[in-house]
């Protein structure tokens, strides 16, 4: 299945389930029904409220305000790039290795999958992440990597908007990232049900494509089945000693060449003015225009 959450023609929020070319619409929010008895799978069987074109529908993030948001650095390929780039030096701490490594984002900064992106304030080196998220199905707490799938509700595409000078002097102590990454994040267009990925199940991930666009120019991509890190251990790692909540959102960090960073000088980081497209093959795409930063 395919959830999606959109404003209604009365203003309110509605979430439903994509059916071919239309939205069926049989809750106000996903993080309500997640919370709900039987969760999406009952929810998905219910009457519609109302029967909305896909097309014309005023898409908003799935989860528009996550209880939690963490981010990781699955992508191997990434981590080197992003170390090259930063300071000539593209071998991989042993540290990486031993478990995921994750930051926690912003809640309150989630973006819609059509948003307008302002820059961050102070920011001159704005950047996007080409990533893929897990939302959790429901609390849990103490998961084994092997069984710990089974708590995700779906996947959505996730950007990551990134101030690369600001995080290069918070990344200098131990504190980064921090501001560097609170301004905004993407979510969308779907939250998609496992089931619908199975068919592409590859090593630790999905054979699926994830690539980033600017003004249609293709920057870099690759493929999910490149992770290094399964959702499974991340689940694990960010669920030891605390609870996870339905509505959680955990990414996976950007796959190899999936952010300007990465490519070393070659491309200009982002302006006013420009058009950034995320795709994963399967969950579909962000689009976002790039404006100004917003007046304090």
């Amino acid at each position: 299945m395919k959830w999606v959450s959109y404003r209604s023609a009365d203003g309110s929020t509605r979430c439903g389930v994509v059916h071919d070319t239309t939205i069926r619409a049989v809750g106000r929010g996903l993080l309500e029904l997640l919370r709900a008895e039987g969760g999406l799978e009952t929810a998905a069987s219910r009457e519609p409220a109302e029967i909305v074109g896909l097309a014309t529908a005023d898409l908003l993030a799935p989860i528009p305000v996550p209880p939690a948001v963490r981010d990781f650095a699955a992508f191997e390929r990434h981590v080197s790039n992003a170390g090259k780039a930063a300071v000539g030096d593209g071998r991989v701490s042993p540290v990486w290795y031993d478990h995921p490594l994750f930051h926690f984002s912003n809640p309150a900064a989630i973006k819609g999958p059509h948003d307008e992106i302002p820059i961050a304030p102070g920011a001159r080196w704005w950047d996007y992440e080409v990533e893929v998220a897990a939302v959790i199905a429901g609390d849990c707490a103490h998961l084994d990597a092997a069984t710990a799938e089974q708590h995700i509700a779906g996947y959505l595409v996730y950007c990551d908007w990134s101030a690369r000078d600001i995080s290069a002097s918070e990344m200098g102590f131990v504190y980064g990232p921090s501001k560097s990454k609170d301004a905004s994040t993407s979510l969308g267009p779907f939250l998609v049900t496992p089931d619908e990925l199975e068919p592409h199940r590859s090593g630790k991930g999905y054979a699926l494509r994830m690539d980033g666009y600017v003004n249609d120019e293709h920057y870099g991509g690759g493929s999910w089945e490149e992770i290094h890190w399964s959702f499974g251990e991340m689940l694990a790692h960010a669920s030891r000693g605390t609870t996870l909540r339905a509505g959680d959102i955990l990414a996976s960090g950007p796959v190899g060449t999936g952010c300007i960073q990465e490519l070393g000088g070659h491309r200009p980081y982002l302006s006013p003015g420009d058009t950034v497209r995320i795709e994963v093959q399967g969950l579909g795409a962000i689009s976002a225009r790039i404006t100004a930063p917003e007046p304090p």
